[in-house]
């Protein structure tokens, strides 16, 4: 079952992604909120989210403040903003923010789909308009192999079987599956990768794989 939060305070506009991504799958389960607080209490009582979908300008505590929010207390969850602003500087935050992803409101039914897919896929989605390298150096557009042992930074084997998958862009069930695990424990190693790396999202532990040359076997 693929588990989607919507995080949207326009009721027309939340209702018609709501609809959109029931094209995902048949085994589709679809929460919605319609502010940050909302949002946190609904991953505070419903474990295992598999994505959640989230707008910039929501009342209250804004859409970049609950990214921070969802980042620090819920790591291993993608987030992909899904906005009206999608300049250069407003993508460039949210990506360095954690965000898995940023699709613009203009985009069709289809490219947000094809979207969000690449993401539950493990990848990170930036906006075709956007030029890799334009976000500055802190983004991975590429990995380049390295010589420091993952247990430099006090990975377990299996940690770092699991962050070499991520490297691969393999999503949490690919994990899963080669791994044979459940997506729950993937998701409990994740967590501790975090931890240990200083990151809060799947972005920012590639780039730190990149940036100290983790290598793997």
């Amino acid at each position: 079952m693929l588990k989607l939060l919507v995080v949207e305070d326009h009721a027309l506009v939340r209702e018609g992604l709501m609809q959109t991504l029931r094209r995902l799958g048949d085994d589709v389960r679809i929460f919605e909120a319609s502010n940050c607080d909302d949002a946190v209490c609904l991953l505070e009582q419903e474990p295992d989210f598999d994505l959640v979908l989230l707008d910039l300008g929501l009342p209250g505590v804004d859409g970049l403040a609950c990214l921070g929010i969802v980042r620090q207390r819920y790591p291993a969850v993608p987030v992909v903003i899904v906005s009206a602003y999608d300049d250069l500087h407003t993508v460039n935050r949210a990506l360095k923010g954690g965000a898995s992803g940023f699709v613009p409101k203009a985009y069709s039914s289809d490219r947000l789909l094809a979207a969000l897919r690449e993401v539950l896929d493990g990848h990170i989605f930036t906006p075709e308009q956007i030029i890799p390298g334009s976000l500055g150096n802190d983004l991975p557009y590429a990995l380049v192999g390295g010589a420091t042992d993952p247990a430099e930074f006090g990975l377990t084997e299996r940690q770092s079987d699991v962050l070499a998958l991520m490297v691969r862009g393999k999503s949490n069930r690919d994990i899963a599956d080669q791994l044979g695990l459940s997506e729950g424990t993937v998701k409990i190693h994740i967590t501790a990768i975090f931890k240990s790396l200083g990151v809060s999202s799947r972005t920012q532990a590639l780039v730190a794989v990149a940036r100290y040359g983790i290598k793997f076997q």
